[in-house]
């Protein structure tokens, strides 16, 4: 692949990518933004490896994935998040609000488990393919996905997201 293919794959995916970046780090864009950086660089350096062209999406996934879980093992937590939980913005212009319940709620899950609620519901992966991005199992896959629906249920509800 080419550095001119290359950057055409990355615009063609960057919206999807941006997305999933932004859900794994529950809305920390400077995060996102890191993440998304440092995993373009290393797809760049690595495009030796890439065997098929067509799974480039899929690939840039895995490397984000794996480029996230490295950073968190790094992290040393700064600030207790808890007392700002709950602050929520009354302008209806303010959109850096608008999925902070749901990346709140993401980020009290297990890194695996949100990563494979992102990934299936959110990027539309197939459980088989989240497995393999996350390095785990289909079943594990499925035990995540119906443990994290159930504690974002609980979560979003006792946020006063319940049925209605």
């Amino acid at each position: 692949m080419t550095r001119k293919q290359f950057i055409l794959q990355v615009k063609n995916h960057e919206k999807s990518f941006r997305r999933f970046l932004m859900a794994l780090c529950c809305g920390d864009s400077p995060l996102a933004d890191d993440i998304a950086q440092e995993s373009y660089l290393k797809a760049y350096v690595s495009l030796a490896k890439l065997e098929n062209p067509e799974s480039f999406r899929y690939w840039l996934f895995r490397i984000a994935h794996n480029t996230f879980l490295s950073h968190k093992r790094c992290e040393k937590p700064t600030e207790d998040y808890e007392n700002a939980y709950g602050i929520s913005s009354d302008s209806e212009s303010d959109v850096s609000f608008r999925y902070q319940d749901l990346h709140q709620a993401l980020d009290r899950l297990p890194i695996k488990v949100r990563t494979s609620i992102i990934l299936y519901y959110m990027e539309g992966y197939s459980v088989r393919e989240t497995a393999d991005i996350i390095d785990s199992t289909e079943e594990a896959v499925r035990q995540h996905l119906a443990r994290g629906r159930k504690h974002l249920k609980e979560l979003l509800e006792n946020n006063g997201y319940g049925r209605r």
